[in-house]
């Protein structure tokens, strides 16, 4: 019973955080309607970041920014759409892409007020997983998060040396398990999933490492079976279709899904499995790709976009 009353008051927390971080965005200047015209070929405009005397500023991403073969990465250079804006601030006369930067800040800055530190929290904690670029296998894109095995196929999941299915098999990862001892009050409906942490991605496949046996860390360790299913928890690539996460607080705009990994991007509505709109209770439909701490996903109602902060709690929501 004290176990439960523990979740609960864990779940109802993530709830009044998460509603906290739900905060309804700053009204858009009048100015931004009319340069969605002027946005070059290939480029979504995002918000409107910033008006300063006769000029605005378009947060832009490439069309292709939500597309898994050819997503945006959250450490790559940005750009921004500079609007010459008429007398009065409210209408755009022409517009030039130019590179995103800031005297004080480099490229790095979302918007011009960061009033919860939160867009800053997260850019120190992207360059410090940039610097650890060299040691991951050429070409992978830097990610830090939670997620599990989906496969159910009995001879588990194939953990591989490369991103490729000719890849040598390191080990696997168990199918979901369901304990056989009585009087566990904790395992799922569909048996407990096999955890592990997310550290990259490369043309479909995520490098995993640190995976954990399913349920052991939810279960009474004296009820835990010795003879339970364990997984390779090595480094290691498997495929991305294979792979599932929840949705978890990511200080961001909720009830959707943003077109780049960037706050200021365009943000589309969706829905989740249980119905309403997206928040931390439940996971994507699919997991597509990553990059640093968000997650290219695909919700139940079939919108593709970013959602920033995923984990593979199952047992609660995530705070």
């Amino acid at each position: 019973m004290q176990k439960i009353a523990l979740l609960s008051i864990a779940a109802v927390a993530s709830l009044v955080t998460a509603a906290i971080a739900q905060s309804a965005p700053e009204p858009e200047p009048a100015w931004r309607a009319s340069a969605l015209a002027l946005v070059p070929a290939g480029f979504v405009a995002g918000e409107a970041y910033r008006t300063t005397d006769m000029t605005g500023y378009l947060a832009v991403y490439p069309a292709s920014a939500n597309d898994p073969k050819s997503h945006f990465s959250v450490f790559a250079p940005r750009e921004v759409l500079v609007v010459t804006l008429d007398k009065d601030a409210r209408h755009a006369l022409s517009a030039e892409l130019k590179p995103r930067s800031d005297p004080a800040r480099g490229n790095r800055y979302t918007t011009m007020t960061d009033p919860d530190g939160e867009e800053s929290g997260f850019e120190q904690r992207h360059a410090e997983l940039a610097a650890k670029r060299a040691a991951l296998p050429a070409g992978t894109e830097p990610c830090d998060f939670g997620a599990w095995s989906e496969d159910r196929d009995p001879k588990g999941l194939n953990v591989r040396a490369e991103p490729s299915v000719k890849s040598r098999v390191l080990g696997t990862l168990p199918p979901p398990y369901r304990l056989k001892t009585r009087g566990s009050e904790n395992t799922p409906e569909g048996g407990w999933l096999t955890e592990f942490r997310i550290i990259g991605f490369k043309d479909g496949w995520f490098l995993i490492e640190g995976a954990t046996p399913p349920g052991k860390e939810y279960e009474d360790e004296k009820k835990y079976p010795r003879n339970a299913p364990k997984p390779y928890s090595g480094r290691g690539w498997v495929a991305a279709n294979k792979v599932g996460a929840n949705y978890a607080n990511g200080a961001t705009r909720m009830g959707g899904l943003f077109q780049a990994p960037f706050a200021d991007a365009k943000w589309t509505p969706a829905m989740r499995k249980s119905g309403g709109t997206l928040d931390t209770d439940g996971g994507p439909k699919r997991l597509l790709a990553c990059s640093g701490y968000w997650g290219l996903v695909e919700s139940e109602d079939g919108v593709r976009g970013w959602w920033r902060s995923l984990c593979s709690n199952q047992v609660t929501n995530c705070s």
